[in-house]
């Protein structure tokens, strides 16, 4: 097996190919899994069950493109705060930087991961779109950050949200392997993972037959970013909405909830007195009525250098109690990490202004 690419990312049969392929007992490529996943070991030197002489080996002959072996990141930054979400800026291979977040509840550790450096969708609201698009991320790179959080919050993650940096599904082939990855080889199960889009034209309609391909079965959440209740205001805030009218999105996603049987999720980011009204809130629940699904609103947290505000309590609950007055599935997602920049893309845009100063 020719390797262009770390081993983190390759499952248990991958791996016990690749050592015999070395010389080495199928039972090596076990105990490298083992190291990989269980222990989140960081360098290949590190592995001690292996032949010293086939470390050796193996080090003197590194994989092409700049790789190490294993494949994980450097942290560059960090911050907590004082509710323990804590965010990490990694630096990858060739020297650009992305964002994860680690979020605690009781009993449960939830890790909001990447799925590319930058993010093409340029929503007005967003600190990652202000910085442009620069690369989707790997396979290893998308595990490396559920690694990350587990290493440093000292816990097990529980639950795997693709709402970071990029659009998830300008990534699908790597989302999904990664989905693959952490369900076969870190034990979690796909209802635990949500993956979250603005809408990707012809793809949210292939998706479903996509993940079923890939993963034999669709059943992690798919989190549909709406943020405004009708065509316009929506391409105010999503530039990229244009190319993916309302009308045609929300008759996908039906497609998509007859298709899978899963209940659709759609974010609705709260920006104060532009689309927290309640008329809105109305429109709104006449929009995503009719099939299921549940809306799960966010209060808007502030960036520098934006001119929206954060909505008021009082406007928050209003639009809450408005949407469950016609009938409609809401929650209000609660504010986390407001003083660790973990609003997306606030880590990343502090650290380069810091760094370019």
């Amino acid at each position: 097996m020719a390797l262009n690419a770390p081993l983190l990312g390759l499952g248990r049969p991958a791996l016990e190919q690749w050592v015999q392929q070395r010389g080495q007992a199928a039972f090596r490529g076990r105990q490298l899994h083992d190291w990989l996943y269980s222990k989140g070991v960081r360098d290949l030197d590190q592995v001690s069950v292996l032949p010293k002489q086939f470390r050796q080996q193996l080090l003197a002959e590194p994989p092409a493109d700049a790789f190490d072996w294993i494949g994980r990141s450097r942290e560059l930054q960090r911050s907590v705060a004082l509710d323990g979400t804590t965010k990490l800026l990694l630096a990858t291979h060739d020297g650009l930087s992305i964002e994860t977040v680690g979020i605690p509840n009781p009993n449960r550790l939830t890790v909001c991961v990447s799925s590319q450096v930058g993010c093409a969708m340029a929503c007005r609201f967003c600190a990652t779109g202000k910085g442009g698009f620069q690369r989707s991320l790997a396979l290893h790179e998308i595990v490396d950050q559920v690694l990350s959080v587990r290493e440093v919050m000292q816990q097990r993650p529980s639950h795997v949200v693709f709402m970071g940096m990029g659009e998830p599904l300008l990534n699908i082939d790597a989302v999904l392997a990664s989905i693959d990855c952490l369900c076969s080889d870190l034990g979690m199960a796909q209802r635990q993972i949500t993956i979250s889009t603005v809408g990707v034209p012809k793809t949210l309609p292939k998706l479903a037959a996509l993940a079923q391909e890939r993963l034999g079965r669709t059943q992690f959440t798919l989190a549909v970013s709406l943020h405004a209740p009708d065509q316009q205001l929506r391409e105010q805030l999503i530039p990229t909405a244009h190319a993916y009218p309302l009308e045609i999105l929300l008759e996908d996603c039906k497609q998509y909830v007859l298709t899978t049987g899963r209940r659709l999720s759609f974010e609705y980011i709260l920006l104060g007195g532009l689309n927290d009204h309640p008329a809105q809130a109305l429109a709104l629940a006449d929009l995503v009525s009719g099939f299921q699904s549940h809306v799960n609103l966010i209060a808007y947290n502030p960036i520098e250098e934006e001119e929206f505000q954060r909505p008021s309590p009082a406007a928050v609950e209003a639009f809450r109690s408005n949407l469950e007055g016609r009938g409609i599935a809401v929650s209000v997602r609660a504010s986390r990490g407001l003083d660790a920049d973990a609003a997306c893309g606030q880590l990343r845009r502090r650290f380069a202004t810091s760094t370019s100063a």
